[in-house]
């Protein structure tokens, strides 16, 4: 999951998921409801309501899951901080203001390019000293939608687990974000012939999935979540009663950052190094 619409980034101080959620919460989960890959397959593991031939119904997250997306975000960023080029704020100040912004911005103008640009002007305007012209607003807002000039890069792996997957499974691409934007990054991908329906939602929360699920008559037991984000994708999702994937990405957005819950049986996570992984569990 990104901000739709492995390294360490300074801006944000993150780091590398598996330094911060895999290996703790492996004593925070019950071991019979986290799947490690000695139970290879999900239907090695007894369950109620699996499928008889054994298939499951995976929502499978788009952005920064199949494909890259917020590394662009990151460079436009820093782009915007060199510009900015603040003399009393650090870099890691200016970027903690640009946070605070998008969240602002995400509750008025949702996700995308275009919340996105607005934050970065919004910034703009409460730290520069000088006054926001038009001129300054035009290369403000280059950054921004520079981002949309990117090809779409497929994360390793991703098409030959889906091509593997879709045979067996049933997989349904959900994604948040601007409906164009992400209904365009769909189409370039080349991956949309893998899923039997494609939903983009405004937000990733419980009673998001439950609606989803819901619509598709999805049974708790056979159902999962697969992402990397744990705010939108892994949280909510158990929450909701599904189970769920967690694919970590060294360049998640710090807004989807969050400690991952503990599944509650009988929900189950399973923690995967990568995307092509599931094919050792699925």
């Amino acid at each position: 999951m990104g901000r739709s619409a492995g390294v360490r980034s300074q801006a944000t101080g993150r780091r590398r998921w598996s330094e911060r959620l895999i290996f703790p919460l492996k004593s925070l989960i019950p071991p019979r409801w986290l799947l490690t890959p000695e139970k290879t397959r999900y239907h090695d593991v007894v369950g109620n309501g699996i499928e008889s031939n054994g298939a499951q119904h995976l929502l499978i997250d788009a952005d920064d899951t199949l494909w890259e997306n917020n590394i662009y975000f990151e460079r436009a960023i820093a782009n915007f901080i060199s510009f900015l080029n603040h003399h009393e704020y650090s870099p890691e100040q200016v970027r903690e203001v640009l946070n605070e912004v998008e969240r602002e911005c995400i509750l008025k103008h949702g996700y995308g390019l275009h919340s996105f640009a607005h934050a970065l002007v919004d910034t703009f305007e409460r730290l520069a000293v000088e006054p926001l012209t038009p001129a300054l607003d035009a290369t403000i807002n280059g950054f921004a939608h520079s981002i949309a000039e990117h090809p779409v890069e497929i994360i390793p792996g991703v098409p030959e687990t889906l091509a593997y997957l879709a045979k067996r499974h049933n997989l349904i691409l959900m994604t948040k974000g601007a409906i164009a934007e992400q209904t365009g990054k769909i189409e370039r991908s080349g991956l949309k012939e893998y899923f039997s329906s494609v939903e983009v939602v405004a937000e990733k929360d419980v009673t998001t999935y439950r609606e989803i699920a819901a619509k598709y008559d999805l049974p708790s037991d056979s159902s999962w979540m697969v992402g990397n984000s744990p705010k939108s994708d892994i949280n909510p999702a158990l929450a909701a009663g599904m189970n769920a994937v967690f694919v970590p990405h060294g360049n998640t957005w710090v807004l989807e950052h969050e400690e991952i819950a503990s599944a509650e049986a009988p929900a189950r996570l399973l923690i995967v190094e990568k995307f092509a992984e599931l094919r050792k569990h699925f």
